[in-house]
């Protein structure tokens, strides 16, 4: 699962129980750790069952936001990438969505219609025959 960071409260409630629903049937989560998006997948699915949820960082925690480290210290699968922290976050992030594209089935994307490389993750995904479901803020 993964989205904006800029995501109205509203819909960061919708897709906190929207993850948290997806893990009470028994799927594995795997997102990033940005604020909005990510941040409310990740709050539903500690809120289900912690153990299945999977956190891989573009770069290392410490080049987290402050308002993000506090929740990714508490994640038990995290994956941390310090080998890209000379990268710039939207090429890191580039790399991170093609890695958390590698380990799933299934992709489900929160953007805006000018959200690059989100959208480029989801063609990513789709060009690897993964099941993309793509929502749009706009």
């Amino acid at each position: 699962m993964l989205g904006s960071r800029h995501v109205p409260i509203t819909h960061q409630n919708l897709i906190e129980m929207m993850t948290y629903a997806l893990v009470l049937l028994g799927n594995r989560i795997i997102t990033s750790g940005a604020i909005g998006t990510n941040s409310a997948a990740i709050k539903g699915a500690m809120r289900g069952d912690p153990n299945m949820l999977t956190v891989i960082l573009p770069q290392s925690l410490r080049c987290q936001p402050n308002e993000s480290r506090q929740q990714l210290e508490q994640v038990m699968h995290l994956v941390e990438n310090p080998g890209n922290d000379n990268l710039a976050l939207a090429e890191a992030s580039y790399i991170c969505n093609k890695e958390i594209i590698s380990r799933c089935q299934q992709l489900i994307c929160f953007a805006f219609h000018d959200s690059r490389t989100l959208l480029q993750t989801c063609q990513n995904a789709e060009d690897q025959r993964k099941v993309v479901t793509l929502f749009y803020f706009d």
